[in-house]
């Protein structure tokens, strides 16, 4: 089974998903836009989220192994995040968000997590409006997917359990 989590910038992805990969000792997989940027000292333009997004994609069928997957980030991200920023979105990208390659999405509520300054968060008093834009885009995908908010263990929690019923 494939996971994915989605969600605004500092809502706790990448923490969530890495503690729900150890706990079922499923292959994680980071997000690639992070290694991109480093590279770039965070400056980018749209044709840099669809090189992202290409990149992540080969990187996620590159590594067909057998076994739970959980996924940093998936394409809605990339699809966000070029609307907001560009008010476009390349057709890669929508064609990657529409193929559906998750059986779960987990959507991190930026709510009770605080903002952790990094040189390559952009948005720090967006992280509600953005949180509504992929609540809506998830909905109009009609993907099964679960929200996640609360603390941290909480979120595991939660997390874990939607998994382990999902299994069964």
């Amino acid at each position: 089974m494939k996971f994915v989590f989605t969600g605004p910038e500092s809502s706790g992805k990448s923490s969530v998903s890495k503690a729900v990969a150890a706990y079922f000792k499923a292959q994680w997989f980071p997000e690639y836009a992070r290694e991109y940027l480093m590279k770039k000292q965070g400056k980018h333009t749209l044709e840099d989220i669809t090189t992202i997004a290409l990149e992540q994609e080969k990187s996620r069928n590159f590594q067909q192994q057998e076994g739970m997957k959980i996924y940093d980030t998936g394409a809605v991200v990339l699809y966000i995040w070029s609307m907001f920023k560009y008010g476009t979105c390349s057709e890669e990208i929508e064609e990657l968000m529409n193929k559906k390659n998750f059986d779960h999405y987990f959507l991190c509520n930026p709510k009770n997590v605080p903002w952790e300054n990094d040189p390559l968060r952009e948005h720090p008093q967006q992280r509600e409006e953005l949180f509504e834009m992929y609540l809506s885009q998830l909905k109009e995908l009609n993907v099964a997917f679960t929200i996640l908010e609360g603390t941290f263990e909480e979120r595991v929690k939660k997390a874990v359990q939607t998994i382990e019923n999902l299994k069964i």
